[in-house]
């Protein structure tokens, strides 16, 4: 056990130490432009000295507070940083300039036809929201940095979708969201892109789905007002075979009702008039 936990060990410090070696090997590239280049840089700078106010615009460069330059000088990276913001100075024949924008960039993701784990098919759109925090990983690590996390964001959306059931997918946004946002943020690291929110805007359903789920919420809602209506007719009953016992135990009280009718009886309907007739009549025809 001690040695498999030594061996492990051992495999990580050879893999940080090869990955620094490689750090170390990119950076001696990195700086060292080698005899040839700064003779070139010496031939570079002897040009804008001998035409120097005729170059004096082609080398002084302004990066504004939002931007970041990467100054690439006969291929390669200056300095390991970028520059800015302000202004500075770049040699016309051997420096290339790259201008990054360090704003919040904010796009839609196109409506995706998506098939749910459940098998449902339904067409969600959404929006993300990223800005580029290393400026020389987003030019070095990758061609254009803004098309690539588009074409990311809509496979992520696809890929996180699919793994979820349609009523997931439409009561729990905010978790789907946020899955898709630690997606793209661990893709995007490597390209300099920081992923800073992700949200669903809008799932559509088909219409024949549409219409079935709106029958089986109409019939539910019909089936809760059954129900309820049966309860109150069966709390309705109980409460009258309560006062049909009172009422037997005090002849009076049945006067007293049939007065109560006739009074309210009377007060809708004037013209008519109606005479209780006794129960014990009624006793006597039927026996």
């Amino acid at each position: 056990m001690i040695s498999t936990t030594s061996s492990t060990a051992d495999m990580v410090t050879q893999g940080k130490m090869e990955i620094n070696a490689v750090e170390n090997v990119e950076a001696k590239n990195t700086r060292g432009l080698g005899c040839f280049g700064w003779l070139l840089v010496l031939i570079s700078l002897l040009f804008v000295t001998a035409t120097f106010p005729l170059t004096i615009f082609m080398c002084v460069k302004i990066v504004k507070e939002y931007e970041r330059a990467v100054i690439f000088r006969l291929g390669r990276i200056t300095g390991r940083k970028p520059k800015g913001p302000g202004l500075f100075f770049v040699l016309p024949c051997t420096d290339t300039l790259v201008k990054v924008d360090l704003r919040t960039v904010s796009f839609d993701i196109p409506p995706q036809e998506i098939l749910t784990r459940d098998s449902v098919t339904v067409s969600v759109d959404g929006v993300v929201y990223f800005r580029i925090h290393c400026p020389i990983s987003s030019v070095a690590n990758v061609s254009n940095a803004h098309s690539s996390t588009r074409l990311l964001a809509q496979t992520t959306l696809r890929n996180v979708l699919g793994t979820k059931n349609l009523a997931e997918l439409l009561s729990d946004r905010e978790g789907i969201s946020h899955s898709m946002q630690e997606s793209l943020d661990v893709a995007t690291n490597p390209w300099g892109i920081k992923v800073e929110r992700v949200e669903i805007k809008d799932v559509k359903l088909p219409q024949q789905l549409q219409r079935a789920m709106a029958a089986e919420a109409e019939a539910s809602r019909e089936a809760r007002a059954k129900i309820i209506s049966a309860e109150g007719e069966m709390n309705a009953s109980r409460a009258l075979k309560e006062a049909s016992l009172i009422i037997s135990e005090s002849p009076s009280a049945l006067q007293l009702r049939y007065l109560q009718t006739l009074h309210t009886i009377a007060a809708e309907k004037n013209s008519t008039i109606i005479f209780p007739m006794p129960m014990d009549i009624l006793q006597n025809f039927m026996k």
